[in-house]
């Protein structure tokens, strides 16, 4: 599941409750008609797209007081100060910010995206905040982040740092306790060490069996001395259906042209963009006429032949002269999707690609461009360059490794040899084991080995380099083992609910299975005058009749719409509706029935002998 989902049923329960009627959403722009889609999709959630043509042309004296949901993009809000205005006047029970790994913070200075947050945070009751990679910039904005949503208890980052230290013992006696139902000794005087007499009591009704003292026992341990109530992680050990990966790699000759290149900034990392940048190159020159990865590139697709292919690389200018040289030199189908484009272009992009009859053969995405976009239809991708830092790498290979996929994840990797490419490709594979696997620990081992790992890759003894490779093999051992046995088990088992999670699916399964819901719709269809007739099994498509009786049921099309009741279908078949209690059409017929004449039965009692009974 994903967290744009996940945050959806935050969302949607808030409001059914009545928690929430007023509701904020932070993204960036690339994200907004995703944002869009899926809440209208999955959640029949009617959310107003914001930006700065919207709020130009609104009549409103605010705009965004005429919505309850609004869907704002972060990078025209923290450039518009009557827009922020306008947001801070119009008031918000819940804000929910994605991406939020690009809230930069360090204690001597913050981003303007942070800022702004920060201040919405303090007048706005929930917050929920979304990223798949929280520590990409570091530890610092980690906890600024935490202290967004806890200021009282996430105050002092040395403390933070300081109890991060206890995540291993905390883990290890609630381990304990759940594999074994009881505590050595060890584990209860670490126990009373944290939650002192207190928690003395509790340990004497867990050592008699009691299970209710057990599990108090372990929440009190999670939430005081964990990871708390507002974090929450779902690690791919503890969630089932990823796909396998395979890698394929793919040695290359390092073309002269690049060998004369004058160095700069990652400069042999991605040659093309620093060749291309010289003024004297002509159009019969271009780099993707001599690169070896563009010929290698070309065989693949052709050898793949219709298998859909995404191809990432890290800048715009990459992608583009890719996508020239796919036609110039092949004719092979392609698109492109980088930052360049406005929302309408890449989702046009993205639907052409998607699509299995006459769609693009590949399409090639630059670093930003294809953030959070999900392509899980595909299996194959290519890392036409490896970015800078391990956690951009994992983004990558999300797009398509990710819960639904159904295939083993072909990931292609072209270098070119005795480069820094090959270094670089030789870090990821041999000391991170980013390829293969996930990599919680990419982002420590970076700053930690980052300083020697940049100077060795544009230069440097290979002796210095194995050695390098080594140590940093053995820290990520070494960090996965804490992480396993510290602070992701914390997370893996607050994030799981302590079986509460289990428990809930097994309830809405349940429930699934029950005909009341098609039963009492059949019956509200033919009081109202809605026709239906079969779609296919377990689907309806309903329509208005000549005998319908009230315009307003909520319908959602005049046309029709067709429906099903098996969540399953709904899943894989997304033009049609899946009704359940609390969808729009259910909640709206059922006002019809309480509020309206439908239903009613009215009765008089009138005195009058001049008229018979009856």
């Amino acid at each position: 599941m994903g967290k744009t989902i996940e945050s959806g049923l935050v969302i949607h329960r808030q409001l059914l409750s009545g928690r929430a009627n007023r509701v904020l959403i932070l993204v960036p722009e690339n994200l907004q008609h995703q944002w869009l889609v899926e809440m209208r999709r999955r959640f029949n959630l009617q959310v107003a797209l914001f930006d700065a043509e919207r709020f130009m042309e609104s009549d409103a004296g605010n705009p965004f007081e005429d919505t309850q949901l609004a869907l704002v993009a972060l990078e025209w809000l923290v450039e518009d100060e009557k827009a922020q205005d306008a947001l801070f006047a119009a008031g918000w029970d819940l804000m929910v910010v994605d991406e939020a790994h690009h809230l930069v913070w360090h204690e001597d200075k913050a981003s303007r995206e942070y800022s702004l947050v920060e201040q919405l945070a303090e007048v706005i009751a929930g917050v929920l905040l979304l990223t798949a990679t929280p520590e990409q910039l570091g530890q610092d904005s980690h906890f600024a982040r935490l202290r967004l949503l806890d200021p009282n208890r996430f105050h002092d980052l040395k403390a933070f740092r300081a109890e991060s230290e206890n995540y291993r013992p905390v883990a290890q006696a609630v381990q304990e306790l759940l594999d074994k139902g009881k505590l050595s000794a060890a584990a209860q005087e670490t126990i009373h060490g944290f939650l002192g007499a207190e928690g003395d009591s509790l340990l004497a009704a867990v050592n008699t069996g009691d299970e209710e003292a057990k599990s108090r026992l372990i929440r009190e341990l999670l939430d005081r001395h964990g990871t708390g109530r507002v974090l929450f992680r779902n690690t791919r050990a503890a969630v089932q259906g990823f796909p396998e990966r395979k890698l394929h790699q793919y040695p290359l000759p390092c073309p002269v042209e690049y060998l004369e290149l004058p160095v700069g900034e990652h400069a042999d990392l991605y040659p093309e963009v620093s060749f291309q940048s010289q003024s004297e190159v002509s159009e019969e020159e271009r780099w993707w006429r001599f690169d070896p990865r563009v010929d290698w590139l070309i065989d693949t697709l052709k050898m793949l032949k219709r298998v859909k292919v995404l191809v990432i690389c890290a800048h715009a200018e990459t992608a583009m002269d890719l996508e020239d040289a796919l036609r110039v030199r092949s004719g092979i189908p392609a698109t492109v999707f980088h930052e360049g484009m406005n929302i309408l272009e890449r989702d046009r992009a993205a639907a052409y690609f998607a699509d299995e009859e006459f769609g693009a053969q590949v399409l090639i995405c630059s670093e930003i461009g294809s953030e959070g976009r999900n392509f899980q239809f595909s299996h194959h991708l290519v890392l036409f360059d490896l970015p800078s830092h391990p956690d951009l790498l994992e983004q990558r290979i999300g797009r398509l490794d990710r819960i639904g996929q159904k295939h083993t994840i072909e990931l292609h990797v072209p270098f070119l040899e005795t480069s820094p490419q090959a270094r670089l490709f030789q870090w990821y594979h041999e000391a991170l084991n980013a390829f293969l696997n996930t990599c919680p620990t990419g982002n420590a081992l970076q700053h930690q080995f980052g300083p020697r790992l940049l100077p060795l890759l544009e230069s440097g003894d290979d002796d210095e380099w194995q050695t390098l490779i080594d140590e940093a093999r053995s820290e990520r051992e070494r960090l996965e083992s804490e992480l396993h046995t510290g602070r992701d088990r914390l997370l893996e088992l607050n994030s799981g609910g302590a079986g509460e999670g289990e428990a809930l699916v097994e309830a809405i399964l349940d429930q699934d299975d029950q005909f009341s819901l098609p039963i009492y719709m059949e019956t509200l269809f033919d009081a109202f005058g809605i026709d239906s007739e079969d779609h296919s099994e377990n689907a309806l498509i309903l329509k208005p009749s000549e005998k319908m009786l009230d315009a307003s049921f909520p319908l959602g099309d005049d046309e029709g719409v067709t429906i099903t009741y098996d969540r399953n279908q709904a899943l894989s078949h997304e033009d049609m509706q899946f009704i359940t209690w609390e969808h729009p059409m259910v909640q709206g017929g059922m006002d019809l029935v309480l509020s309206g004449s439908m239903g009613n039965t009215a009765v008089a009692l009138i005195k009058n002998k001049a008229l018979k009974p009856g």
